[in-house]
């Protein structure tokens, strides 16, 4: 008999996501990865990015492209806004070892521009991803985020 690969659910997993109030007190690495997504990601605010990266910093996208600099990142932002509406990441988990800060996050919006070829939908589209931040000194020096593009293209399919 063949095995045949479960499918996902058409509704994201409801984990809550960590609400940043006052009784939640971060370390200061882990205050920049909040700001990187709830007040940069969420708000497609490009102007935080020299406050939060090195100049030359690098990055790997959870969508797939590998980047280096303030502009290549910023055409990026411009990509995943543009295609998504309501842009939002949760932040799920957020863990510190040294100089690194990793996380389990749900990436979601409405799909309303063409992303891996597939012409708008309107439909509410999501995936999780796992991001892993390098420091040096107070800024980022790389990120790289695995992220489920499979589950994004099936859902962005309709699936």
């Amino acid at each position: 008999m063949k095995a045949t690969m479960p499918t996902s659910r058409g509704e994201p997993d409801h984990e809550p996501a960590i609400t940043f109030g006052d009784e939640i007190v971060l370390s200061p690495k882990k205050e920049v990865v909040r700001i990187f997504y709830k007040e940069m990601w969420d708000h497609a605010d490009k102007s935080l990015i020299p406050s939060i990266f090195h100049e030359d910093f690098t990055f790997r996208g959870s969508l797939g492209p590998v980047l280096r600099g303030y502009e290549e990142f910023g055409q990026y932002i411009d990509w995943v806004a543009g295609a998504l509406g309501e842009y939002t990441s949760d932040i799920l988990t957020l863990v510190e070892e040294g100089n690194h800060v990793s996380g389990r996050l749900r990436f979601h919006g409405y799909h309303r521009e063409a992303m891996f070829g597939i012409a708008p939908t309107g439909r509410h589209v999501w995936w999780f991803g796992a991001p892993t931040f390098t420091f040096d000194g107070e800024k980022v020096r790389d990120l790289w985020v695995l992220g489920d593009i499979h589950g994004l293209i099936q859902r962005l399919e309709g699936g």
